[in-house]
């Protein structure tokens, strides 16, 4: 053996042990020793030249330097401090308020690049109590049971009296309330469970229980008011009693919602006959789901003390307040009409109106602290609703899909067995399955005292996104069935809802251009918000020491990360441990090795992009991506473990993270064809993908198998779509459309006499009625097959009909016309052409 070849073995050796260590993120003094005794024995027994033996030796003595503390601080910490806290921009207090909202969970450790998964499968399944349980099943029950969505959203733009009087005997706007003050107090998961439910039969019920139980004046109330505020608040929005609203948003402001120009001033006024120092408000606001009916008003507003009334400030910032609606001043009633969804949403404006200072929400204590109320609730809340309507919306559109894929037949087939709507039907169930993951882990977390601000943006863009394709592959499915608006039409209306719920409680393009990177990069990294914090302690020495500490566990981190991306990419993940065993354990080691990748690519990108990183939003929302499909991936792992691993939910299982890893796949692949720095792009793809992009979408067989689960009555379809309301009751869509699914299940061996007969030629007629009568009097089947057929074919025909209007019924402002008396025109052309 040549002594290059000797060389390169024994240096091959040496470079085993130094990844091994970075791989394990063995502790500094430790891996010191152990690299020491290394190459201490390569020197001995190793072949190598002495100029090679000596770099290795002063490599390692620079790298044992830093196990001195005081040597590394000054040497490299401070001069890399002073030039730190040159590049980092000053941090507003609006951003530093929505970066400390919320708590770091399970997207911490995914950030990590090496996830601890005990702490996600240590959470408890999600399960209701019995008196969440009780709740759904009667009175949620009931309230879907009473819905009539084409009268809602057509004939009355509202929901009729009868619901608005059960909705607030049954306390559904006092869900979050606690018993004490009369509310329901439910968990997060009930809370989405009930808005799952009633979203899957109407979205003007849905959104209009769920503006109450999410971000509004019962939840800041029960976090920051004043004891007399809660004592008399909340009863009365628990009884309702009081209609809340919570108006944000501006014509002039959006998105950038700590922009509001509305605003208040601290002044002496009258209140109830006598003066007191008290704020004049003006606003405009826009968008405000219940303001047309509110009662009672929470407000955001920049609230100023020219005077200084209250304290020495001049701006106190925004800030949060209560407000009657029957106040002088104070204008609601108009309303929106978002996309015919006709829930109670409409603008509000203030002209002088004088409130005394306990309006605010906590008090006068609580002035200027607004913005940080509405971020640190919204970590949690952007969880809850929407992604909730999101799941409901896309069980009722899975569960109806498949049903009429099954009872409607082109070309002699049920549609469903055409691979191009299996495709989509396959879609939307593995979407659904995503959703509900997400939904039920991540409620649950938040039930047991975590407020993910991550995870939420995460859920709130991906469940609403996933929602709208759904939405859209059913459509697409029933063709013109879903077109046609009417009282037979069962996905119009929540079609037609989906751009809402994308653009509420922040516009996807911006949660993910910029919130869900933007945020998790410095809320979720272990190290940046620390060094962050040390570079703007004003305290230097102090801010050095907690610097130096930050450092250089960052480095260790980004060489471990990059250690385990190169490693689990060569491996293709098989070295990595999983915490289950059996056919998902694969997955499990998958998102272990995206999770190294991501960590990788995003401190990379932090390092060579800085604070320009911010601005490169598709970057950002790439890196988010990323981050959002193994946090979701996760959820999926999660659910199914939940659920009891039911073996037949595999093939939603595989089709769920095989579409979320590789879309982490890709994404990662964008990113690295258009990072700026293209030596640092090269090098990442070395390290992230060394044998190039191996990882695959889901197979059409797969596919294939879950379109079977959904077009049978199967316990998957059943557990898939087991929030939205199914019940076979008059008025009820889904109900029916399962009816008729086992009515078509049960009659398949009659469809099958019906097909031999008429391969025998006992049946000529074309028409599906005609034939049944043919294979009847032929003898194919007897009188009871045939009513069976004819009752099938009934309810089928009932299920695929659409509605049709008298052109005067349509328009809101056209009349019925009046009766006629028919003329009589001569029979003669001559009398003919002069009548004409």
């Amino acid at each position: 053996m040549t002594s290059f070849i000797l060389w390169l073995i024994w240096t091959a050796a040496l470079a085993g042990v130094v990844i091994t260590l970075a791989y394990r993120r063995t502790p500094l003094r430790t891996a010191t020793a152990v690299a020491g005794a290394a190459l201490a024995v390569y020197t001995l027994f190793g072949v190598g030249h002495w100029l090679w033996l000596l770099l290795l030796w002063l490599a390692f003595g620079g790298v044992a330097l830093l196990n001195l503390p005081d040597f590394r601080r000054e040497r490299i910490s401070r001069p890399l401090l002073k030039i730190y806290r040159g590049m980092v921009p000053d941090m507003s207090d609006t951003e530093r308020e929505a970066l400390e909202a919320g708590t770091v969970w399970w997207e911490g450790e995914l950030f990590s690049g090496l996830p601890d998964w005990s702490k996600l499968t240590y959470l408890p399944p999600a399960e209701l109590t019995a008196e969440e349980q009780a709740f759904v099943d009667g009175p949620t029950q009931r309230l879907c049971e009473m819905l009539d969505e084409w009268q809602i959203t057509h004939e009355l733009a509202d929901m009729p009296k009868p619901v608005w009087d059960f909705i607030l005997k049954e306390r559904f706007f006092a869900m979050i309330i606690p018993k004490e003050y009369g509310g329901l107090e439910f968990s997060p998961l009930a809370v989405a469970t009930v808005l799952g439910r009633i979203a899957s039969r109407s979205a003007v019920a849905a959104s209009t229980i769920g503006v109450p139980n999410s971000l509004g004046p019962a939840e800041l109330l029960l976090h920051y008011g004043t004891e007399e505020q809660k004592r008399h608040y909340l009863p009365r929005l628990a009884s309702g009693k009081e209609i809340p609203c919570f108006a944000l948003t501006s014509p002039r402001v959006g998105s950038d919602a700590s922009a509001i120009t509305d605003y208040g001033v601290v002044c002496k006024g009258e209140w109830q006959g006598k003066e007191i120092v008290g704020i004049r408000l003006n606003w405009d606001k826009r968008y405000i789901t219940l303001a047309p009916i509110a009662t009672i008003l929470g407000l955001a507003f920049k609230l100023y003390d020219p005077d200084h009334l209250i304290g020495e400030q001049d701006e106190y910032g925004i800030t949060a307040a209560l407000i009657p609606t029957d106040l002088p001043g104070v204008e609601t009633g108009r309303r929106h009409f978002p996309l015919n969804i006709p829930f109670q949403n409409g603008p509000t404006r203030g002209k002088d109106v004088f409130v005394p200072l306990d309006a605010i929400i906590g008090g006068p204590e609580r002035a200027g602290q607004g913005w940080k109320m509405l971020v640190e609730q919204l970590s949690a809340g952007r969880a809850i609703v929407l992604p909730a309507n999101s799941m409901g919306g896309s069980q009722a559109g899975t569960w109806a899909t498949g049903a009429y894929a099954r009872i409607r037949r082109q070309f002699g087939l049920p549609i469903g067995k055409f691979e191009g709507v299996g495709e989509a039907l396959a879609r939307m169930a593995g979407y659904t399955y995503i959703i509900n993951s997400a939904v039920k882990v991540t409620t649950t977390a938040i039930g047991r005292g975590e407020k993910p601000a991550v995870p939420s943006a995460i859920l709130k863009y991906h469940c609403t996104e996933m929602a709208r394709q759904v939405a859209a592959d059913a459509m697409d499915v029933h063709g013109g069935k879903g077109i046609m608006l009417g009282p037979k039409n069962y996905l119009g209306r929540g079609y037609q809802a989906i751009p809402i719920a994308i653009t509420v409680e922040g516009a996807n393009i911006l949660t993910r251009s910029l919130i869900i990177f933007g945020q998790g990069a410095v809320r979720c990294h272990p190290f940046v918000l620390k060094e962050m914090e040390a570079a703007a302690d004003k305290d230097f020495e102090r801010g050095l020491r907690q610097f130096d500490e930050a450092l250089f566990g960052h480095v260790g981190y980004a060489i471990s990360n990059a250690a385990r991306a190169w490693v689990l990419a060569l491996t293709h993940a098989r070295l990595t441990q999983s915490p289950v065993f059996g056919p998902t354990a694969r997955y499990y080691q998958h998102i272990n090795r995206y999770s190294a990748a991501f960590a990788l690519a995003a401190d990379v990108s932090m390092l060579t992009l800085g604070g320009s990183l911010k601005r490169k939003e598709q970057l950002s929302a790439r890196l988010g991506d990323v981050f959002s499909a193994i946090y979701l991936a996760s959820m999926v792992l999660k659910h199914y473990e939940d659920q009891g691993r039911p073996e037949e939910d595999l093939p939603l299982v595989e089709w769920a993270c095989r579409t979320l890893l590789y879309r982490a796949q890709e994404q990662l692949h964008g990113l690295l064809r258009n990072l700026p720095n293209r030596l640092a792009a090269g090098l990442l793809r070395m390290l992230v993908f060394p044998r190039g992009r191996s990882y695959f979408a889901p197979a059409d067989e797969l596919g294939q198998q879950i379109v079977d689960l959904m077009i049978h009555p199967t316990q998957t379809r059943q557990r898939l779509c087991a929030d939205a309301f199914t019940a076979d009751v008059p008025g009820s869509p889904l109900g029916a459309l399962q009816r008729a699914l086992l009515a078509a299940e049960d009659a398949e061996p009659l469809q099958a006499k019906l097909r031999e007969a008429r391969r025998a030629g006992l049946i000529g007629s074309e028409d599906p009625r005609q034939q049944i009568d043919e294979a009847e009097q032929a003898g194919a089947l007897d009188a009871a097959e045939a009513a069976q057929l004819r009752a099938l074919d009934d309810l089928v025909m009932e299920l695929c009909s659409v509605d049709d209007f008298e052109g005067w019924e349509l328009g809101t402002k056209t009349r019925k016309p009046r009766a006629r008396k028919k003329k009589t025109v001569a029979k003669s052309p001559e009398l003919r052409a002069a009548a004409s």
